[in-house]
């Protein structure tokens, strides 16, 4: 699988990543067997970026990742975390975490600042049973923005200068905050969420125009908004950046649908290929919990999309034309 290099790092990731929300549990229960059998999948596929957190079910998936990982070559592996919530014991009483199907034995804490950032580093070190980090990022700073370009973007960039890790940025919903941090900071790469897929276009007008100029790399998560462009037919129950979806939206996705079928591709084909056409994207990420799930994403990411696809969909009007200029990330 081609990889591309982030930023001016030697860290590089595969263009199709892991994502580990999934196996932290998310919504729905994931057990040890099924968790490992996904990442075994993605493994066998070509994948080696492997993206995670300890948000990610309390951190079962930092651990499950790390797992993975102890019987693989670590030199092949580009393995990522983030910072901006530690992980405190409590009892958990019977509960559930909060969006992860896993017992509430921690809660998280809020904390961008130095001292937090390193605690949260060690504590995930230890989860995953790794040594080294290759790409540390902030985590869903927006309602922390301040503090995390104030104090935890200078904590990272600490860590990157004593190679502790090799490249260093922030993984949010935000366009314009991102775009203040790379226009502010030193960051490698932008983990940027929903806001550059099929549906979603905003990324165009500051973000990806300020990466470019910065030779900052992009990586694509939730190229599906969540599940509305995962299925070849959108479904009227699907959901949009995790909200039941519009009638508009709904309309909208079948539309893209319409044009894919046209060309022989499905929309989970179209949604998965277009982030990568940007020059700023490096990779998309892509949450997965089932070696069936991996399997049938790499299918749709390894099936070429026609050109002439992205011509018609700019001609009925369903992709902006700033796209025309898009072209693949540098290797």
């Amino acid at each position: 699988m081609r990889s591309n290099r982030l930023g001016n790092t030697a860290v590089r990731v595969t263009e199709l990543g892991f994502g580990g929300g999934p196996l932290g549990g998310l919504y729905t229960p994931l057990d040890d067997e099924t968790a490992a059998g996904a990442l075994e999948a993605a493994w066998e596929g070509g994948i080696r970026y492997f993206d995670t957190s300890p948000h990610y079910g309390i951190g079962h998936s930092e651990r499950r990742t790390g797992a993975l990982l102890r019987d693989k070559p670590r030199e092949q592996v580009t393995l990522s975390t983030k910072v901006g919530r530690l992980l405190v014991p409590q009892d958990p009483g019977g509960r559930t975490d909060e969006g992860f199907a896993v017992p509430a034995t921690h809660r998280r804490v809020w904390d961008f600042t130095r001292d937090g950032v390193l605690r949260s580093v060690e504590d995930s070190l230890g989860r995953m049973g790794v040594d080294r980090i290759d790409l540390l990022m902030l985590h869903d700073a927006e309602q922390h923005f301040e503090d995390a370009l104030r104090d935890g973007y200078r904590a990272l960039a600490e860590l990157r200068d004593q190679h502790v890790v090799g490249a260093i940025g922030a993984g949010m919903y935000h366009p314009a905050m991102l775009t203040r941090l790379v226009k502010e900071t030193d960051v490698d790469v932008v983990m940027l969420s929903g806001r550059y897929t099929l549906l979603d276009h905003s990324a165009l007008d500051e973000l990806l125009p300020a990466c470019t100029a910065r030779g900052v790399s992009v990586l694509a998560a939730s190229v599906f908004n969540s599940g509305l462009l995962a299925t070849d037919r959108p479904l009227k129950e699907s959901t949009f950046d995790y909200a039941p979806t519009t009638s508009d939206m709904l309309e909208r996705a079948h539309r893209l649908a319409d044009v894919a079928e046209a060309h022989g591709v499905t929309l989970p084909q179209l949604a998965m290929a277009f982030p990568l056409r940007h020059p700023a994207v490096a990779g998309i990420v892509v949450g997965m919990r089932s070696a069936a799930e991996v399997r049938k994403n790499l299918a749709a990411f390894r099936t070429p999309v026609p050109e002439q696809v992205w011509d018609d969909l700019r001609g009925a009007g369903l992709l902006d034309e700033r796209t025309a200029a898009a072209g693949p990330a540098p290797a």
